[in-house]
């Protein structure tokens, strides 16, 4: 029987398209066990990418568990959480849990060297065009060379070709927001702190990575844009409106040439499975950016996904069938109501008067406030 089992699991072979946060940390899961895994990835490590830079601690015991917790790194170390309204009010809150900050430049690079050692095989500058099932196999075409696999992770992102040559229903509607990042040094911002500022039609996230680096990343309505024309004069007619992010903006020294920026990200429902492909991180569901835990919850729904792919490669009763509507199920018991959550509070935000009852809850009902929070976390998992 455990010969079978190595067998069977030697014989699989994992098609990952896309290399951030969930494609590499499920290739590291499942090349530990065994399983040939082949990440395919449109870019070349290390570059940037749009997003927040902070994670929950829930990550951390599993992180640790794969060996691929980045101590080395010497992450920021984040307890306390600043929120400020539009037109400048402002509350602080402690992290019950905390997280760190780190940046995907950096993370992502040291996440591809800890899976290359464990065998996992890259294909870099190298983007997916066509994924096609027939049988029981897919057919991958690229942008350099077409394979095969059995099975096939998607793991490639916000939003992609991908999802329209899948037909995904979420991708057919225009999405109004713009995602723009920069990295910073400014002095007096405490490395502990992650701070949410407000402005209309949208919400700037500032906290401390690496190496005295501060991510600063908004989200905004295109309309914003629309109206001022480019980035600079929309960031001084709409952000500068709080008295916060004037000061940074004012105060800041900019370390990219330009912003990084990402346009129609999308928080419309997904589906975990499209035509037998398994989707994780912000491919199966993107929560909110305001709620800082998009990157926990990539980890999270890899280390899920990786599981329910181990019991498939070693079970022989275990069909393909099972094996999608078990990780729909999982990915949905931990993440639905975490999106929906997301969705919801969002409301209170980028307005006058609702992100100043935001400050004000956080100012005098800390306790709500708390639980609105844990309502968009999770709990540690290992």
């Amino acid at each position: 029987m455990l010969k079978w089992l190595i067998l069977k699991v030697s014989k699989q072979k994992i098609i990952i398209a896309g290399g951030g946060l969930a494609g590499l940390i499920s290739s590291i899961h499942l090349a530990r066990e065994g399983v040939e895994c082949h990440v395919i990835e449109k870019n070349t490590y290390p570059f940037h990418r749009v997003c927040g830079e902070y994670i929950s601690n829930e990550v951390v015991p599993y992180l640790k568990s794969l060996d691929v917790y980045p101590d080395s790194l010497q992450p920021s170390l984040i307890q306390q959480f600043q929120l400020t309204s539009v037109n400048g009010k402002s509350a602080s809150l402690p992290l019950d849990l905390g997280g760190f900050g780190i940046s995907r430049y950096e993370l992502d690079l040291f996440l591809y060297k800890k899976a290359k050692e464990f065998g996992v095989i890259f294909s870099l500058s190298t983007e997916v065009e066509k994924i096609s099932f027939d049988g029981d196999a897919f057919n991958i075409q690229t942008s350099k060379d077409n394979f095969s696999s059995n099975i096939v992770i998607g793991s490639y992102g916000k939003r992609s070709k991908l999802d329209i040559q899948l037909n995904r229903s979420f991708i057919q509607k225009r999405s109004p927001y713009v995602g723009v990042k920069y990295h910073i040094e400014l002095k007096d911002f405490a490395n502990n702190l992650i701070a949410l500022h407000n402005f209309k039609d949208g919400y700037c996230g500032i906290s401390h990575v690496e190496n005295n680096r501060i991510n600063l990343c908004y989200l905004t309505h295109r309309n914003n844009l629309k109206t001022f024309g480019n980035i600079p004069a929309m960031e001084k007619a709409v952000l500068y409106q709080n008295p916060f992010l004037k000061k940074v903006f004012r105060e800041a020294r900019f370390l990219f040439e330009k912003p990084e920026t990402i346009n129609e990200i999308s928080f419309e429902t997904k589906q975990p499975i499209e035509d037998h492909v398994l989707m994780a991180g912000d491919a199966a569901g993107m929560i909110t950016p305001l709620c800082g835990n998009g990157m926990a919850m990539a980890i999270h729904s890899a280390k899920i996904l990786s599981e329910h792919i181990l019991h498939y490669c070693k079970n022989e009763h275990y069909s393909r069938a099972q094996l999608e509507k078990d990780y729909a199920t999982a990915w949905t018991k931990l993440f639905a109501t975490r999106l929906r959550n997301g969705r919801i509070i969002q409301g209170l935000f980028g307005n006058v008067w609702t992100s100043n009852v935001a400050v004000n809850m956080a100012r005098y009902t800390p306790v709500v406030a708390n639980f609105l929070m844990k309502k968009t976390h999770g709990v540690p998992f290992g």
